[in-house]
């Protein structure tokens, strides 16, 4: 199965929705536990409950709210960041990732295509495989995956796309200037795979 790569440059920062964990001691535990059963706590004291898919990949099921350096609350607003999770630049979401503990990490973007073939059940590209990821991962669909449109932030600091779009980082590089990210886009009703410019020497909040 191949998901569509429609190249887009923009000049964003992403919205980080999920850490996960392929490590024994995360997944093992979690196999033992219904999905959603197993919690995760941050050292903010934030916590995000947790799902294990077909791929023995352990995902957190609700989006990252751990205040570091090059993170942002949607318009500097405390609610909604207990709404939506922090908009993070690719560097912090690896970073933030990472704070989680060992094993911890950006997803990448294979395993995010392995998420779509298993929630979408269609086994090949097409705008119906698109539509039907979207539907089962976003909040409230069958996946319990509870993906959120929580908008972007520019260089410039400004927030936009609220409830229109959820923009979600991988660790997959494109190039050294580049990084894939996934784009829930509610006016399409569909799921897809994006590139942005990091540029990290002029645009510290878009890495």
């Amino acid at each position: 199965m191949t998901i569509r790569n429609d190249i887009t440059i923009a000049i964003v920062v992403i919205i980080i929705y999920s850490c996960n964990t392929a490590n024994p001691a995360h997944t093992n535990k979690a196999s033992a536990v219904q999905s959603n059963d197993s919690i995760l706590l941050d050292s903010d004291g934030n916590r995000y409950p947790l799902k294990s898919v077909s791929n023995k990949i352990l995902w957190m099921t609700s989006n990252l709210d751990l205040d570091i350096p090059g993170s942002y609350c949607y318009e500097d607003k405390k609610e909604n960041c207990q709404l939506y999770g922090r908009l993070y630049s690719w560097e912090s979401a690896r970073n933030g990732c990472m704070l989680l503990g060992r094993g911890w990490r950006l997803p990448a973007s294979d395993e995010w295509k392995q998420l779509i073939v298993v929630y979408s059940g269609l086994a090949k590209d097409s705008s119906e495989i698109r539509k039907e990821a979207y539907k089962a991962l976003m909040y409230p669909g069958d996946s319990k995956f509870n993906a959120v449109l929580g908008g972007g932030r520019d260089p410039e600091g400004q927030y936009s796309r609220l409830e229109a779009h959820g923009f979600y980082w991988t660790a997959t590089e494109n190039d050294s200037a580049t990084a894939w990210f996934y784009n829930f886009g509610k006016g399409s009703q569909a799921l897809f795979q994006r590139m942005v410019v990091k540029r990290r020497d002029r645009f510290p909040f878009v890495v």
